[in-house]
């Protein structure tokens, strides 16, 4: 029976997986297509967190996820609404960065989120990292730097953004690590906050640089229903793409989620190379590969790395757990052992198992 649900879970992981990378995929060329004939990054910014906006909320209800979130105002205000802000910047930029150069070229300076991370960590949160860690970033920096210099549609703008919008995810990836942490919010529930509050955020923006552009540029909108079809599809299918990422998270280590993100970029990037038909040089391929095991390395490193701490965490907090019943006690006809009766001591075995799960658990939530 238990190798019956194991195997099942396995198959329902391997299909979301699968399901991540033609979604992931088809998300980019299409967007691709759609920037190339109608160069509004902002409108179709705001397309997609029109279609976040409009469908998680019925569809989370439905699938009876928690809607109450019991966040206080100061909170609210001091990490959900940057964490929103951030949320359209960084999809604005990584929209321009796809409008001026290759998809393939974005994500392999996408790669670069791991540096961005190690240094926003170090810089916010105080977090020292292994020499292993550090040793990692070092493909990465010289895969991405051969792929810039052999890059034949580089462009300036496009690379900036790229890296810009880079930071701006890495640091959407820290802050929801605390976010999850803080409030208990289901993973999904709070994709639909973000979603609805940048939307909200962005609307004025959007409304002020590019809707009347795209209103007076009917040659590309009214008359060409392609464009708004393909829109609707980039929409849609950045919702399905947003889904499916928190739910392969939420069912696998952090490890696993990483390794799957990295094939997801090789194969977005291998799809859009073999679709869209960009030209690329042997250093240039190669200095892809070259950032994309770096990424791979360097999960590798920050897993051995939290695997060394929960050693030198857990098994002191086992020994505690062994003084706490060592010694019982007999006083007054009631049985204490160390000091604590017995339903002290119930309550304490119950608090250090919770405390244990709830270690483990968090660990599958938290993006790398």
């Amino acid at each position: 029976m238990a190798h019956s649900k194991r195997s099942r879970e396995i198959c329902n992981v391997l299909f979301l997986c699968v399901a991540w990378y033609i979604v992931s995929s088809t998300n980019n060329v299409i967007g691709k297509t759609v920037l190339n004939e109608f160069p509004y990054p902002l409108t179709m910014t705001m397309v997609q967190l029109l279609s976040i906006t409009i469908l998680s909320g019925p569809l989370f209800n439905l699938w009876g996820i928690r809607k109450y979130v019991d966040i206080s105002w100061n909170y609210y205000w001091k990490l959900i609404v940057p964490l929103a802000f951030g949320k359209f910047m960084a999809s604005v930029l990584s929209h321009v960065s796809i409008w001026k150069v290759p998809v393939s070229y974005a994500h392999t300076v996408k790669a670069t989120m791991p540096l961005f991370t190690v240094i926003l960590s170090r810089l916010i949160m105080g977090e020292k990292q292994t020499l292993k860690v550090y040793i990692s970033l070092i493909p990465i920096i010289g895969g991405v730097a051969i792929a810039t210099l052999t890059e034949i549609s580089f462009n300036m703008v496009g690379l900036v953004c790229a890296l810009i919008s880079t930071a701006g995810f890495s640091l959407q990836h820290i802050f929801s690590k605390k976010v999850l942490k803080d409030t208990k919010v289901h993973h999904l529930r709070l994709l639909h906050i973000l979603g609805r509050l940048a939307l909200i955020m962005f609307l004025p923006i959007w409304l002020y640089a590019d809707f009347l552009n795209v209103i007076q540029d009917k040659a590309k909108t009214y008359q060409n229903y392609r464009i708004i079809i393909l829109l609707f599809l980039d929409g849609v299918l950045n919702f399905l793409q947003n889904v499916i990422a928190f739910s392969v998270l939420h069912m696998v280590t952090p490890l696993t989620y990483a390794v799957a993100n990295c094939s997801k970029r090789i194969f977005v990037i291998g799809l859009s190379l073999f679709i869209l038909g960009n030209p690329v040089t042997s250093m240039n391929v190669l200095g892809m590969f070259m950032a994309i095991f770096g990424m791979l390395y360097y999960n590798k490193a920050k897993y051995d790395q939290r695997q060394e701490e929960k050693e030198s965490i857990l098994p002191y907090a086992h020994d505690w757990q062994q003084d706490k019943i060592a010694y019982p006690i007999t006083q007054n006809g009631t049985k204490y052992t160390n000091g604590l009766s017995n339903g002290e001591l119930n309550n304490l075995n119950n608090n250090f198992s919770y405390n244990s799960r709830t270690i483990r658990s968090k660990g599958n939530l938290l993006l790398s």
